[in-house]
């Protein structure tokens, strides 16, 4: 079931969606109902719980690790040795 929602919006404001929509072919309903579709996937996608889940999962693990400086060399030597 459909529901009406009514937005009030001054005058310049109007003109100017009314001339975005206009230029994508659209109605200014149409353009509405899209961004707004767009604007709730925005929101959903930036919920911080899954990926605080997936943090939180992976500092369970332990795995070996070494000096930042010794890691980014041994990633810049392995780098090196592939162009040759």
């Amino acid at each position: 079931m459909s529901k009406r929602l009514q937005v009030l919006l001054d005058e310049s404001e109007l003109r100017e969606i009314q001339k975005i929509a206009g230029a994508k072919q659209m109605t200014v309903a149409d353009w509405v109902r899209q961004v707004l579709r767009a604007a709730r996937k925005g929101e959903i996608a930036s919920d911080p719980g899954p990926k605080l889940k997936a943090i939180s999962a992976a500092s369970r693990h332990s795995f070996p690790t070494a000096d930042i400086d010794q890691m980014l060399k041994e990633i810049e030597d392995g780098y090196v040795r592939r162009r040759r």
